[in-house]
């Protein structure tokens, strides 16, 4: 990963945009509905620093006297500094944004090629939901009742695993967001422990020969256990919080107990299962599920 990206607030932030022309008004609009102020400058005012007081990000667009003065007072107020088209003077890069309100999803490709992150922006942004962004409010506005609810960390991914996936977040999807609070608030009502799993997936790849299934079951792992030669791809995409087993520490019964123990395991394989330990598995009565690659072509 040559660059991290980070979200940041905009909650009663401060916005510079500085300059004048197609570029300064391109990076306004990234701003249009958000509730950050924002702040115009041109010409001289660009270069005092005070002009820059508070402000969070600043966006500098201009030739290069213009550019290089304003960037220079905006890095002296302290405030992290863009400028169109010179990623050498660049704090950080803009990414190709997908906006779905509280949803927001981003590109970049570190300022070396600005097209291609919008052509993958636009295979994406076909992909998430117009009400995505909904269902993120109505699980920001349950988040306290689902955290009292479920203090475990585990226990509450479990939850709103299932709630992603239910009718709760269908409804907020669809607009009727009281609908989908009085759901999400008898789902928090019945309660229930979650519920584990264990899946064997494919690991020697290569990664685009994955299930859909496989793939997902991958990002949603508590917990995974690789064998040594899998596929750097295929465990890329797994969460990179997860929890990792080694293959020795990886027999039946500790994958049992994970999964009993309210986990979702993942055992990436690069050799044929082995049938004494799925045996071992059924019998316990855990959930398990086999997923190889799908075949080529």
């Amino acid at each position: 990963m040559d660059a991290f990206p980070a979200f940041f607030p905009l909650e009663g932030r401060r916005i510079v945009i500085a300059g004048t022309g197609e570029a300064a008004e391109a990076k306004a609009r990234l701003f249009d509905g958000s509730p950050a102020q924002l702040v115009r400058l041109e010409g001289a005012h660009a270069f005092l620093v005070g002009a820059y007081g508070g402000a969070l990000l600043a966006f500098i667009a201009g030739d290069d006297l213009f550019v290089q003065a304003a960037a220079g007072a905006a890095r002296a107020a302290r405030v992290l500094v863009n400028v169109v088209d010179r990623p050498e003077l660049c704090d950080f890069n803009t990414p190709a944004v997908i906006d779905r309100g509280a949803v927001v999803a981003a590109i970049g490709t570190t300022g070396a090629a600005p097209m291609l992150a919008a052509l993958l922006r636009n295979d994406i942004e076909a992909r998430v939901p117009a009400g995505a962004g909904r269902v993120a409010v109505l699980l920001k506005r349950m988040q306290a009742e689902v955290r009292e609810t479920y203090p475990d960390l585990v226990a509450r991914r479990a939850f709103l695993r299932s709630v992603l996936s239910g009718e709760a977040a269908q409804a907020a999807m669809d607009g009727d967001m009281d609908r989908g609070e009085a759901l999400l608030r008898a789902a928090l009502a019945r309660g229930g422990d979650p519920v584990g799993r264990i899946a064997i997936v494919a690991g020697r790849g290569p990664a685009d020969l994955l299930t859909l299934r496989a793939a997902r079951s991958l990002a949603e792992a508590d917990v995974i256990a690789a064998d040594a030669d899998t596929d750097p791809a295929v465990l890329a995409l797994a969460r990179r919080d997860a929890g990792r087993l080694s293959p020795d520490d990886a027999g039946p019964e500790a994958l049992i107990a994970l999964a009993k123990a309210g986990r979702q395991v993942v055992r990436l394989i690069t050799r044929a299962p082995d049938p004494a330990m799925l045996k071992a598995i059924v019998v316990s009565g855990v959930a398990v599920e086999v997923m190889l690659a799908a075949p080529a072509g």
